[in-house]
């Protein structure tokens, strides 16, 4: 596999073709030297001289530009290690606010099971069916079974509060029985006290009539 063939990105491929024409440049510049060396005892010509330095100055372009290249690769690699690390730590930053909100889901769905499950004390109340609430009142019938749960508790609501009335007043009856009852009795009993003083009183009169009478004879 080349290396042109393994770099696919663009600016990476753009420094890959400035090295690649640094180097054929080097190539040509030793060809050119060797075939026309200046240690020689007779001098390379005027012209030769010109083509070598001007293929001097091409490769220093070429180089000139691989070292700008390199330096803004290096750049961009800092710009992008940075960039990396910003993701990096905003990728840990929602990974742990993913992590919070599964637990804080865990701890709802307890909730909601522990709600669900818990013994609510509207369920122990002895209220009327269904099917008789909604025969007594009909317009709830097409209500949600929240609303028809809420409207039998207050019907039993209703229902106790009249049946505590009645108690009430049937208490206040018995009281009233009670009291009269009481008086009869002490009526009774007043009744039974002068019945026995009358009969004491009877008592002692009839022994009176009955005691024997001295006749004295002069």
């Amino acid at each position: 596999m080349t290396a042109e063939e393994i770099v696919t990105d663009p600016y990476l491929r753009r420094i890959l073709d400035v090295s690649t024409q640094a180097r054929d440049q080097c190539m040509k510049l030793i060809d050119l030297t060797e075939a026309n060396p200046t240690s020689a005892p007779q001098l390379p010509s005027q012209e030769i001289q010109l083509e070598l330095s001007q293929q001097q100055k091409l490769l220093n372009s070429y180089l000139a530009q691989l070292k700008g290249l390199n330096r803004n690769a290096v750049f961009e690699v800092r710009n992008t290690k940075q960039a990396t690390a910003e993701a990096r730590q905003e990728i840990d930053r929602l990974h742990l606010r993913l992590q919070n909100l599964y637990y804080e889901e865990r701890h709802l769905r307890g909730e909601i099971t522990a709600c669900e499950s818990y013994d609510h004390k509207y369920q122990q109340l002895p209220l009327i069916p269904v099917h008789e609430f909604l025969e007594r009142h009909p317009e709830h019938a097409e209500d949600d079974e929240k609303t028809i749960m809420i409207a039998r508790i207050n019907h039993e609501h209703s229902e106790r509060e009249t049946l505590e009335q009645e108690r009430q007043g049937l208490l206040k009856k018995k009281q009233g029985l009670i009291a009269e009852n009481k008086k009869c009795k002490d009526d009774l009993a007043s009744l039974d006290s002068d019945l026995e003083k009358f009969i004491d009183v009877s008592s002692n009169s009839s022994t009176s009539y009955e005691r024997p009478v001295s006749w004295k004879v002069y």
